[in-house]
């Protein structure tokens, strides 16, 4: 399987890939919306660490379909307030590394007034 990431030339600039292709994929996983909770039910209070939360639970849902962060092709992000976006971007770049997913940011109301973000992944294999 090859995951390959474009951007248009006339496309106007991100910090991520516009499209992101696969091609040879046998599988999909949808990882639902994760969200700042651990197993007990407690929400960090820091966006970077409900964040960082978030993304150790997406691991661990790719994980139980043999599949890790290296396989994520599209990722939605859904923050309860715009001014959490350049975090969010840093944080997210930096556990994705040299990786290039496609990234869709929405700001809206989330469930629990609590959360700050809940983020869901695609990815193929």
């Amino acid at each position: 399987m090859q995951i390959r990431s474009f951007n248009a030339p006339s496309a106007p600039p991100g910090f991520h890939a516009q499209v992101c292709a696969v091609e040879g994929a046998t599988r999909l996983a949808f990882v639902s919306g994760q969200v700042p909770a651990t197993a007990e039910g407690a929400v960090p209070e820091s966006l970077a660490e409900q964040s960082r939360l978030i993304w150790r639970n997406i691991e661990a849902q790719l994980a139980e379909v043999s599949m890790s962060l290296d396989n994520v092709v599209k990722v939605t992000t859904f923050l309860s307030n715009r001014k959490y976006a350049i975090e969010n971007r840093a944080i997210r770049n930096e556990i994705m590394g040299a990786r290039e997913p496609a990234v869709t940011v929405i700001i809206c109301g989330l469930f629990d007034e609590k959360w700050l973000l809940e983020i869901e992944v695609v990815a193929a294999a």
